[in-house]
């Protein structure tokens, strides 16, 4: 089978699944976009949706954060693990976007990365869900599942993702996304799926 066959089984189990996926983490804006899947680093969605209503109400924007500072948000985010860390990289990321960008949240790859703790997966999601701007963000769940189902062979992040923006259609980067983490987690765990979900049935893959 191709790769272009197995993007078409892909795709067509997808859309049976999940036909208009929404961004996992709930949010309102870039900036609570933002914020969120800095949180989101070795902590589930879950978990953060469970902590983001109250430090959104306490700190929307990047001036009320700042004021929080970064000692009161770590209690606000305690369940999300490297919770000092992670409060001290969003309130200085809010200063520094007070401080360079007029409190907006810049819309280019290299002006999020220069972000502390931004790394090229959370500017992806911030560029794809916030600006539309064609992304592939490559996690756990799409890294597994893309070598698995024989989309790419690549042993890192960084040549997986260039392989899934060569086979699916640009225009569908940032949903293809979002459908790979939903079908990760509902049907295609890390230690294989038994019996097989429906895209290892059709690729033969699975075990």
């Amino acid at each position: 089978m191709t790769r272009a066959q197995r993007v078409a089984v892909v795709l067509e189990e997808f859309e049976k699944a999940f036909p208009a996926p929404e961004v996992p983490l709930h949010h309102r804006d870039a900036y609570t976009l933002l914020v969120a899947v800095m949180l989101s680093a070795q902590c589930t969605d879950a978990r953060v949706n469970k902590v983001t209503p109250a430090l959104f109400a306490a700190a929307p924007d990047p001036a009320a954060m700042v004021a929080l500072g970064w000692e009161k948000v770590r209690e606000y985010i305690a369940t999300c693990g490297l919770t000092e860390t992670k409060a001290k990289r969003i309130v200085e990321t809010s200063r520094l976007l007070l401080e360079r960008h007029g409190g907006q949240v810049p819309s280019t790859f290299e002006e999020l990365e220069a972000l502390p703790g931004v790394g090229h997966k959370t500017a992806s999601v911030v560029m794809n869900q916030a600006f539309d701007h064609p992304a592939f963000p490559v996690d756990t769940h799409i890294f597994r599942l893309a070598r698995r189902w024989g989309l790419s062979r690549g042993s890192t992040v960084e040549k997986v993702e260039a392989d899934l923006k060569k086979a699916f259609p640009q225009h569908t980067w940032g949903k293809v996304h979002i459908q790979f983490v939903l079908w990760g987690r509902a049907h295609c765990p890390a230690r294989g799926c038994k019996p097989p979900c429906a895209v290892c049935a059709r690729l033969g893959a699975g075990a």
